[in-house]
């Protein structure tokens, strides 16, 4: 009988640990990374050039790192990589993929999305000046680049990346003039007994907040954001806050690095026809999926946060899970203690990540506030006032009627990073609750395509 075609989405944790669990049972899958070596985001690779230590680069991850790295580089002759390749299309049981210059479907009987996360962002008036970055986007120019998105940058949001990408910013000697957390402390003493499900981790989480004053940085929480001034000419500033008590305060900075935690790159699943929940404790749109990964789709699969985010360490129990779920699928024979066990490992993932939810929320009411002259969609330029005035004048109270009738979320990113806030304007201009307003629908390619890219035909 012919191998089950087998393909992996994604090289991060999840993908690299499926495919571990599939090379061993003897097949043979397809790895579809975007990036141009594996590793994803948390644990991507530095440039061949670059020499720097595991530790400098990847801090506290730094063994897991050299495990995933030594893992994914035994399995190179085992397993069909492809790197710098999108997929960008899934139709009729196949994937359709990009290098940049051909394009081919690849057929399959099973499908492992490991699309990971990206940054969860909340506008705030004067995020479109230049120098204002994601916090994602300003680890990826750390590690891959080995540069700083500025002389001194101010890191404003919430949840563990604002703590993190701040720390590898300080370790690398670049100027950071605050962190500016919205999220109240005392939200994290409620929280504690949610996060000591995994007390290595807190403790991590904690250290590197001690570091980050050691080093002399200022670290205010409970802020509100108001404005990020600069001009088309100068680009970042300064950043103007308020903090607890309501007092105004002003940071010089020449970049902002912003992000309110991650949220799950969930376009492939929606392409896929996979059905999706609305999550009430993170107020965003989930694909509805089984514990061991499986979607409503028979042969797609979801692991890591492609799926929910729970992190780097659970996104590999989720890989392993998702690559046993297949397996069962196939009729191959499978360990149900090894299944168990990786369960009772991911429901102890669950109650941290509920932790993280309640310690750092989203700012759904910071939307709700955003003056009329801010921009909510960066790719249009849709202000705050364009999009309240959809609502109340045109009767566009659903997210789909809204991108429509004024390009909201419909630029080059669909919707990525403007479409949790765009929801959020939506829903308390209509007075709706947001799980009303819907969710952006996906759409083919996923990403822009070059338009010399050809069709390869078998």
């Amino acid at each position: 009988m012919a191998q089950p075609r087998v393909i992996i989405v994604g090289a991060g944790p999840a993908g690299v640990r499926c495919a571990e669990i599939l090379v061993a049972a003897g097949l043979h899958p397809t790895v579809v990374d975007e990036n141009r070596r594996d590793g994803g985001q948390i644990y991507r690779r530095q440039p061949d050039n670059f020499t720097r230590p595991y530790a400098k680069l990847y801090g506290t991850e730094a063994e897991r790192a050299r495990s995933l790295h030594a893992s994914f580089d035994a399995l190179r002759g085992k397993i069909d990589y492809l790197p710098e390749t999108l997929a960008w299309n899934i139709f009729q049981r196949e994937l359709h993929v990009t290098d940049q210059r051909t394009s081919r479907a690849l057929p399959y009987d099973a499908l492992v999305i490991c699309s990971g996360a990206t940054d969860r962002l909340m506008p705030v008036k004067g995020w479109h000046q230049a120098g204002t970055y994601s916090l994602g986007a300003a680890q990826i120019a750390l590690k891959a680049q080995a540069c700083a998105i500025g002389r001194r940058v101010v890191f404003m949001g919430t949840g563990p990346l604002l703590y993190l990408v701040a720390s590898q910013y300080v370790k690398a000697g670049a100027g950071v003039a605050a962190v500016l957390d919205t999220s109240p402390f005392m939200r994290r003493v409620a929280a504690l007994p949610k996060l000591m499900a995994r007390p290595s981790v807190l403790r991590n989480g904690l250290a590197l907040a001690r570091e980050l004053k050691r080093a002399g940085v200022q670290v205010l929480t409970g802020i509100v954001p108001v404005e990020i001034t600069g001009s088309p000419d100068t680009g970042v500033q300064g950043v103007v806050v308020r903090d607890k008590g309501g007092r105004e305060l002003a940071f010089d900075c020449d970049a902002v690095a912003m992000g309110y935690h991650l949220r799950p790159e969930t376009q492939l699943a929606d392409l896929a026809r996979c059905a999706f929940r609305f999550d009430q404790e993170t107020r965003q749109w989930l694909p509805a999926v089984g514990e061991d990964g499986r979607t409503s789709v028979p042969g797609v699969y979801l692991a890591g946060d492609g799926m929910n985010v729970l992190g780097a360490d659970a996104a590999e129990i989720g890989g392993r899970l998702a690559a046993l779920a297949v397996l069962t699928d196939l009729k191959f024979t499978v360990a149900q203690d090894e299944v168990r066990t990786l369960r009772a490992q991911q429901a102890r993932m669950e109650r941290f990540r509920q932790g993280l939810a309640q310690a750092f929320p989203w700012p759904a009411q910071q939307a709700a506030a955003l003056p009329d002259d801010a921009i909510v969609c960066r790719c249009e330029a849709v202000t705050a006032g364009e999009l309240r005035r959809t609502v109340s004048e045109m009767g566009a109270c659903e997210a789909n009627r809204a991108k429509a009738l004024c390009r909201v979320g419909m630029g080059r990113c669909q919707g990525r990073y403007c479409g949790h806030a765009g929801a959020e304007v939506i829903a308390h201009a209509a007075g709706v609750p947001v799980e009303l307003v819907g969710r952006l629908r996906g759409q083919a390619p996923v990403k822009p395509l070059s338009m010399a890219v050809r069709e390869e035909v078998e």
